[in-house]
């Protein structure tokens, strides 16, 4: 037994000697500094992802605005001078910003590869997602996510007087906006008002909903190991979650519902025309779409809604511009089955709201951007360049900028209207080092490869913290109680999520 151990042991040690010596990577000339980490494979991936923040400052103090860690198999330059993040962009002649995204979305989501080089599929994703998540078609998300809203807040899950109701903040937001959006964006099972069995079949629908809404919190519980690149076999109630989600999302089940979104209808057309996919491969396909749509939303939706109760000045102001639009609109808030109707223009006209989700979404937002090398090329920045690998990853991670106190005063700080100007209108202009920033806002990402959905993203928090105002009383359960750490298991991936829920209480305003 022991010689046994003993040969394992050493087994062991000759295995991690031999990738010292042979498998470590090493710097060549012309290349960033090099930081390989002391584990095999993982490299730096512990260290990094402990804290990730305070891992790239820590770098970045020791070898300058640009460096390379090898994070879980796959070498990453990290560029930090935001002055350089032009270069960058400029380089696409060099570096593959879909490469990494399709072999996430695949891996996470199980279904085949959509990158159209890999011959399952011609789809141009991203130009679909333009054209149905922007332009026209967003007037007509914009309009259906009001009406659904209004739907969950005033029928599906209100309370039936004008009691108080305590629960979690982050779980009030999680069900409010999943349940709008699912139905936004995959429409609905029930259509008429003379249906006598209407209110039965409502019931059921907002069940199966949230038991979709269980499904997706499993899975999404383990998705940054997927994207890490474990397989979901290693978790069980995840992979059962995710195929339960898939079943519910397969085309002859889309079919039954009314109201699809033009992104589903046409998502759905694509699929069945121009790829190779069986029926659960589209359905996965669809499973993205919802995880895309939700996974940020509702952590984003959570922290502005937070920031504003723990903040009088900032709720005084965020009501006030909504009274005065809706004043404007002539919409009266009654609780007689009318329902207020905002439009895109009428949301883009609230510059107080806007100021306030993205200093919430600053605070909270741990994006990357990664662009991979398709072959071997000279990166020139600003006043340098460096040699580049093939597949290799040159990425940018924001939030080193957003909480740049040189950028942003006092950056740990809530300060709602650190995004308008003297005028009150939207602030574009921030400095660093005495010079003006392209790039000082970044949760979106940049570039070719910014979020389509990043305008609906913000109109759906906006009409929700306008239907909040317009028909809820609210407040915390403590008013001293801490801000939430943010969880930072979810890092590179968006919004981060609060690490414990905040107890709140609500009741419907005597209207």
């Amino acid at each position: 037994m022991f010689l046994a151990s003993w040969i394992w042991g050493m087994a062991v040690v000759l295995c991690c000697l031999s990738w010292f010596l042979l498998g470590r990577r090493r710097r060549r000339q012309g290349e960033p500094p090099l930081e390989n980490g002391l584990l095999p494979y993982l490299g730096c991936a512990l260290k990094f992802g402990a804290n990730p923040l305070e891992f790239l400052r820590e770098k970045q103090k020791k070898h300058g605005h640009i460096f390379t860690c090898h994070v879980a198999g796959k070498y990453i330059h990290f560029l930090t001078d935001p002055f350089s993040y032009h270069a960058l962009m400029r380089q696409g002649k060099h570096l593959d910003w879909k490469k990494f995204h399709f072999a996430t979305s695949a891996k996470a989501f199980g279904h085949g590869s959509i990158d159209p080089a890999e011959g399952n599929t011609t789809e141009n994703f991203h130009q679909t997602f333009i054209r149905t998540l922007q332009g026209n078609a967003l007037d007509a998300l914009i309009e259906a996510m009001m009406e659904n809203l209004q739907y969950v807040m005033l029928q599906s899950r209100a309370p039936k007087s004008n009691a108080w109701v305590t629960e979690g903040l982050y779980t009030f937001c999680c069900q409010v906006m999943f349940e709008s959006g699912f139905l936004t964006l995959f429409g609905k099972e029930f259509n008429s008002n003379n249906d006598k069995n209407l209110s039965s079949k409502q019931e059921t629908e907002r069940a199966r909903i949230l038991n979709a809404l269980e499904n997706f919190k499993e899975f999404d519980k383990i998705f940054p190991a997927l994207v890490a690149g474990l397989p979901i076999h290693l978790f069980k109630s995840a992979h059962s979650a995710r195929e339960k989600l898939g079943e519910a999302l397969l085309h002859k089940n889309l079919l039954k519902r009314d109201n699809l979104s033009e992104l589903v209808t046409l998502r759905m057309f694509l699929n069945d025309t121009l790829s190779t996919f069986d029926d659960m491969e589209k359905a996965k396909t669809h499973v993205a779409v919802l995880w895309a749509s939700q996974a940020n939303t509702i952590p984003a939706t959570f922290w502005t809604l937070f920031y504003l109760l723990k903040n009088p000045e900032a709720m005084r102001a965020a009501t006030k511009e909504v009274q005065s639009i809706l004043e404007s609109a002539e919409e009266r808030i009654g609780l007689d089955g009318k329902h207020i109707s905002l439009n895109r223009k009428q949301l883009d006209n609230m510059p107080v709201l806007d100021s306030i989700i993205k200093e919430a979404m600053r605070l909270s937002s741990a994006s990357m951007t990664f662009r991979v090398a398709k072959e071997d090329f000279t990166l020139h920045l600003e006043n340098d360049f460096y040699n580049i690998r093939k597949d290799d990853i040159v990425a940018l991670y924001p939030q080193l900028l957003h909480f740049d106190p040189e950028i942003y005063a006092d950056p740990l700080t809530f300060k709602y209207d650190r995004f308008l100007n003297e005028k009150g209108e939207e602030k574009t202009d921030f400095y660093r080092s005495g010079r003006k920033l392209k790039y000082y806002y970044m949760p979106f990402g940049t570039g070719i490869a910014k979020c389509p959905g990043r305008l609906f993203a913000v109109h759906e928090i906006k009409q929700f913290l306008a239907l909040v105002f317009s028909y809820f009383e609210i407040e915390l359960v403590d008013s001293n109680v801490k801000c939430p750490s943010l969880d930072q298991s979810r890092a590179g991936l968006g919004i981060l999520q609060p690490s414990n829920d905040i107890d709140f209480r609500y009741r419907l305003k005597c209207l």
